[in-house]
């Protein structure tokens, strides 16, 4: 009978080195699959930096006055526009109408877009008597998102 001697290694160097390679191709064309989906996710041009600035209104006790100076247009149905005096709760800032004359925000928007377009400014009524800060926050309702945070002293 012939007696026949068995190797009981797991794999060939040849194989092992094989095996390898290929994991490293596969593990290369992911990477290259997912950077290069992440270099594509944001080339519409939609990254959108607001900035706005922010100013005591003369003449007006309480008021504020809030300039965009920076960004694209802004509807003027996904914005909110929210106030805090010294520090208390951030409070929703309604526009004024014939119904609310107080605590609320008044435009110089003179175009028909419904836009706050950058230039424009808006005037906040707040319940600030004599000196005190105020923060106001401009956020786009519909994406959930705070545009800017603005901190005015007032007296």
């Amino acid at each position: 009978m012939k007696n026949e001697t068995r190797n009981d290694e797991a794999v060939s160097p040849v194989i092992a080195t094989i095996l390898m390679v290929a994991i490293t191709v596969v593990l290369a064309g992911v990477l290259y699959v997912w950077a290069a989906n992440l270099a594509e996710s944001n080339t519409d041009g939609s990254l959108e930096l607001y900035t706005f600035s922010g100013a005591d209104a003369p003449g007006n006790d309480g008021a504020v006055i809030m300039t965009m100076s920076g960004g694209s247009d802004l509807g003027w149905a996904s914005i909110v526009i929210k106030a805090s005096v010294d520090g208390a709760a951030s409070v929703t800032v309604p526009a004024c109408d014939s119904t609310t004359t107080e605590n609320c925000y008044t435009t110089t928007d003179t175009d028909d877009t419904a836009q706050w377009n950058v230039g424009e400014d808006v005037t906040v009524d707040t319940d600030c008597t004599g000196t005190c800060t105020v923060t106001v926050n401009v956020l786009n309702d519909r994406e959930g998102t705070t545009l800017d945070t603005t901190v005015i002293d007032v007296e």
